[in-house]
């Protein structure tokens, strides 16, 4: 019989982990390539703070792509930008599949930060280049939402990291059907649980908070960490930080992200 023992590692204000630390890459050549794929014609702030927080967690290389709505508006500001097909209301169109999926193969991971609107086209092609791209994803904000309300293209996709409001692990759960629901006023003990048989049928990867805590769970293995202080905007920089950090360690996932919430 599985205890909670058994699965679940409290981390406190020392790393469980300490070696992923010191053994990280230092050479700029060996650490990593990472693709950010986001914005709308209304914005690209997410793929932005994304980009600088990927630099600050010591990634090698990094791109980023924005549909081409925004190249007139954005190419002068952020010369690091490459532009895809859009669609007429400025988000990714389909038609830039193929661009997508090429420039996924120079990187050793994806990240989906958000501000990718919720058109109904941008959301087929993200279902069709999940289906296609095999390597490690992380996903959060309005891209998670697109997912978590129509999980059936994620739920059995391995190399996947979700990092999730509580409000959208709730809703992925719903979707999903799994038996136990995921709720704001469940205690941290039954969290771990249900996140320990969750990640044990799907082969999800994620991060959430919860009453101060960060918790971390893959492949049923699950830790919690609590907050060093308040951090109301933490989606984006933790997606940031735990692609980077997972695409440098790919064989360390639950070890990786229990040290990135730390």
């Amino acid at each position: 019989m599985v205890t909670m023992q058994d699965y679940w590692l409290r981390q406190t204000v020392k790393p469980l982990f300490p070696e992923l630390e010191w053994s990280r890459p230092e050479n700029k050549q060996q650490a990593g390539k990472l693709l950010i794929i986001g914005g709308n014609a209304a914005g690209f702030a997410l793929p932005a703070e994304s980009y600088d927080a990927a630099i600050k967690a010591g990634i090698g290389a990094v791109r980023v792509l924005l549909p081409e709505s925004l190249r007139k508006s954005v190419g002068k500001l952020f010369p690091e930008a490459e532009f895809v097909p859009s669609t007429p209301s400025g988000s990714f169109a389909v038609q830039s599949l193929a661009e997508l999926l090429s420039a996924s193969m120079w990187a050793d991971g994806i990240l989906l930060p958000g501000d990718s609107s919720r058109n109904s086209e941008t959301t087929v092609l993200l279902e069709s280049f999940l289906g296609k791209y095999q390597g490690q994803v992380t996903l959060t904000k309005d891209v998670a939402d697109i997912f978590c309300q129509q999980p059936l293209a994620l739920l059995h996709r391995p190399n996947t990291l979700l990092v999730l409001a509580m409000g959208q692990l709730r809703k992925l759960g719903s979707e999903a059907h799994f038996p136990r629901a995921f709720t704001s006023e469940m205690g941290l003990v039954q969290l771990a649980q249900n996140l320990h048989e969750f990640t044990k049928r799907f082969p999800l990867s994620i991060i959430t908070r919860h009453q101060n805590y960060y918790i971390a769970a893959t492949d049923g293995q699950v830790s919690t960490t609590p907050l060093k202080n308040e951090q109301p905007i933490w989606r984006t920089h933790m997606a940031a930080k735990a692609s980077v950090w997972w695409l440098q360690n790919p064989a360390k996932s639950f070890e990786t992200l229990t040290t990135v919430v730390l």
